[in-house]
């Protein structure tokens, strides 16, 4: 089993309290919006990272992470991009792919809205954590908890962090 802290549009900023949130974790997935390497560079020094670039993400953060990442964790097929729609809205970019190979999970950040839906028409669950950063129009910060047990995708927590203003 690996149990994931799932965060998105943090522009430039990370809880104090992310470590705390994300300590039983094994591994963090952040869904583009980082805003600074120092957020990247701070949760790879906390635990094993996966992380994609967003629309506001800089050439230097451009250079270390990918748009898109594509990976296996346990037997889930997991397709992680900023900006990927939803579920009847998908993006026109990822929209293609999306209905000639759907993933079993799909995660998106960009919208600051948190968001689990599960497409039936594709077959996969789609994850929005929101945004864990201060800045968007969002009112209350959020990320998630979950695990991947072999084929299985359970666990599932919403983690509050409060008002966008500190």
């Amino acid at each position: 089993m690996t149990n994931i802290g799932l965060i998105s549009d943090t522009h430039s900023f990370l809880d104090d309290r992310f470590y705390e949130l994300f300590q039983g974790v094994d591994e963090i997935w952040h869904a583009g919006d980082l805003g600074d390497l120092k957020v990247l560079e701070k949760m790879e020094a906390f635990k094993p990272c996966k992380a994609v670039y967003g629309n506001i993400d800089n050439t230097v953060l451009r250079h270390e992470l990918r748009e898109d990442e594509r990976f296996m964790c346990e037997g889930v097929d997991v397709w992680m991009t900023h900006i990927g729609g939803y579920p009847g809205k998908y993006d026109k970019r990822v929209k293609g792919e999306l209905y000639r190979n759907p993933p079993k999970l799909f995660i998106t950040g960009h919208s600051h809205i948190l968001k689990v839906m599960y497409d039936d028409k594709l077959e996969l669950l789609h994850m929005n954590p929101g945004a864990a950063g201060i800045s968007g129009f969002h009112a209350v910060r959020t990320a998630l908890r979950f695990s991947i047990d072999g084929p299985d995708i359970k666990n599932l927590e919403l983690i509050e962090l409060g008002p966008k203003r500190v």
